[in-house]
C-alpha cells in the first residue's frame, strides 16, 4: 500500500489521535460486539412484526416505484454472514448486496473506516476537492494493477462509461463495440446497449453499434476458440477500421459464471492487438474474486489489457488505463468521484486483501471455493434430476437447478431466501443460482449450515 503520511502539525493528524476519538471508537466497537454476538444462527421472522414490516415493504414499493426484488429491508446489523432483518429474521447473506459485502455483515474494520471517514471534513470527494486518501487509493490501486492510471468513479456503471469513452477517444472515429453473447456492462443508456438483454434496454433510444461474438464453450475449446475468432474477423472485415474496443468479461457474472481459458483469451486478445482494437477488462463483478486481485492477472493476459475497470468488493469504482490510452485534458471529470466513506472502506478492504492470506492455489479464496464445490457436488450427485453444477470460479460460485427453467429457478431463490439463505439468478436458458460468498467471514461451517438449507428447499418445493 501506497503511503502518504500527514504532518503531525496538522490540526487533522491531531484530531485523528485525540484520546476522545480513541475512547469513543473503543466504546462503539465493544457496543457493536455485545449486540451482533447474539446473531449465531438463522431465524424466522417475530410474529408481532410482520403488520409493521409489510408495511414497510409496500411503502418502500410505492415511494420507489417498483417492488423489491426481495422482501428485504435490513435492521442495520449483521453478524458475519448473517443479517437481521426489520422483521427480526436472521438470513445467511451468500450474495452479500450482489457483490460488495466480501467482508459480511458489522464489520470492526468497516467501522473504522466509516468513523474515519466521518471525521474527515467533506462527504463526497470530486474533480475539484479530493483528499490525500484518494491519492493513497489511486496509488496503491495503480501499483496493484500494473496499469498505469487510475479514475475514481461513484459505479460500476459509470466505470464503465468513462472506459469506453477513452476507448472512443483513442479510436476516433471508429464507434464500433465488439462484445459478447450473454455479456452485462451496466444499466446505463450506454452500457445497456452492450448488454445482451435486449429487455433491460426496452423503450431506450439506440446510438451505439454493438457486434456479438460468441463466449467459450467449455465442452469444445477448440472448436469454440475458432469460432469466436472467425466470428471477429467478420465483423471487422465487414466494419473496416470502425471498431474501438471490445469488452471482456473475463468471468461472466450475470450470465451464469460462464469463464474461458487462458488460450482462448490470448488468442483472441492477440488479434485484437494486431488491429489496433482496444482490450477493455470489465472486472467490477470478478475484481478479488479469483485466485489473484485482477482476473486478467489470474489468466496471464498482463500483457494485452488497454483498460480496465474494477466495482463491487472495491466499494468504490475505477477505470485503469495505460499511458497510450490516456485521455485528453477534460474527459474524465466527475463533481463526485466518490465518498469519503467509500474511499476509506476500499484503502481498509485493499490492504486487508494484499496483505491477508487470500490469493493464490492454497489462499483462503481458493479453499472455501473447493469446499463449497465439494458440498454441491454432493448434492448433484444424490439428486441429479434435480440440480447441476456446480460453476464458476473463486468466490463466484452457481449451480443449475430443475433443468435452468428460469421461473422454477427465480421461485426456488425465494424459497431459499424463506428458508434462511440469500442467492440471486442469472444466465438464462438455462438460468442458474449464483453465490458471491462473503470470503471474508464464513467458515466451513456456514457452508454446511447453508448446503444443508438448499437441499431441504431443493427436495421439498412446498416450502
Amino acid at each position: 500500500m501506497k503511503k502518504y503520511p500527514l504532518s503531525n502539525e496538522l490540526k487533522a493528524t491531531q484530531l485523528m489521535h485525540d484520546k476522545r476519538i480513541v475512547e469513543a471508537k473503543k466504546l462503539l466497537h465493544d457496543a457493536v460486539a455485545d449486540h451482533k454476538k447474539q446473531l449465531t444462527g438463522i431465524c424466522p421472522p417475530r410474529a408481532d412484526l410482520k403488520h409493521s414490516y409489510e408495511t414497510m415493504l409496500s411503502d418502500m414499493e410505492k415511494y420507489r416505484g417498483g417492488k423489491l426484488w426481495f422482501p428485504y429491508l435490513g435492521s442495520g446489523i449483521g453478524n458475519g454472514p448473517l443479517v437481521e432483518l426489520a422483521d427480526g429474521s436472521v438470513k445467511y447473506d451468500f450474495i452479500c448486496g450482489i457483490g460488495p459485502h466480501f467482508r459480511g455483515h458489522s464489520n470492526p474494520n468497516n467501522l473504522d473506516a466509516s468513523i474515519d471517514a466521518a471525521l474527515s471534513d467533506v462527504i463526497m470527494q470530486g474533480n475539484l476537492q479530493q483528499n490525500v486518501d484518494s491519492l493513497e487509493l489511486i496509488a496503491s490501486l495503480v501499483k496493484a494493477s500494473g496499469l498505469d492510471h487510475c479514475f475514481l468513479s461513484t459505479s460500476g456503471a459509470m466505470a464503465n462509461e468513462n472506459a469506453l469513452k477513452i476507448a472512443f477517444q483513442k479510436r476516433h472515429p471508429a464507434s464500433r463495440i465488439l462484445a459478447f453473447d450473454h455479456c452485462f456492462a451496466g444499466r446505463s443508456i450506454i452500457s445497456s446497449q452492450i448488454t445482451d438483454k435486449p429487455g433491460f434496454r426496452e423503450g431506450l433510444p439506440s446510438n451505439l453499434f454493438v457486434d456479438y461474438v460468441p463466449f467459450f464453450d467449455a465442452e469444445n475449446p477448440s472448436e469454440s476458440t475458432e469460432r469466436t475468432l472467425e466470428a471477429i474477423k467478420r465483423h471487422v472485415q465487414r466494419y473496416p477500421n470502425q471498431h474501438a474496443v471490445m469488452v471482456f468479461e473475463l468471468v461472466q457474472g450475470e450470465g451464469g459464471f460462464y469463464t474461458a481459458t487462458q488460450q482462448f483469451f490470448t488468442t483472441i486478445m492477440s488479434f485484437l492487438k494486431e488491429h489496433g482494437i482496444a482490450v477493455f477488462a470489465d472486472e467490477v463483478q470478478s475484481f478479488a474474486r479469483t485466485q489473484e486481485l485482477f482476473a486478467f492477472q489470474y489468466f496471464h493476459l498482463q500483457q494485452f489489457i488497454d483498460i480496465a475497470t474494477i466495482g463491487k468488493i472495491s466499494q468504490i469504482c475505477a477505470t485503469f488505463f495505460s499511458e497510450e490510452y490516456k485521455p485528453k485534458p477534460g474527459l474524465l471529470s466527475q463533481t463526485f468521484t466518490g465518498s469519503t466513506s467509500s474511499i476509506h472502506a476500499s484503502l481498509s478492504i485493499l490492504h486487508e486483501l494484499l496483505n491477508g492470506e487470500y490469493f493464490g492455489p492454497e489462499g483462503k479464496i481458493q479453499s472455501l471455493h473447493n469446499y463449497f464445490v465439494k458440498q454441491l457436488k454432493k448434492l448433484e450427485e444424490k439428486y441429479p434430476q434435480l440440480i447441476r453444477g456446480p460453476f464458476g470460479v473463486g468466490s463466484m460460485i452457481a449451480f443449475t437447478p430443475y433443468e435452468g427453467d428460469g421461473t422454477k429457478v427465480t421461485q426456488f431463490v425465494h424459497r431459499l431466501f424463506d428458508a434462511g439463505v440469500m442467492g440471486f439468478i442469472a444466465g438464462s436458458h438455462p438460468t442458474r443460482v449464483r453465490f458471491l460468498i462473503p470470503f471474508a467471514s464464513i467458515t466451513f461451517q456456514d457452508i454446511d449450515s447453508v448446503v444443508a438449507i438448499i437441499e431441504n428447499t431443493l427436495k421439498n418445493p412446498s416450502l
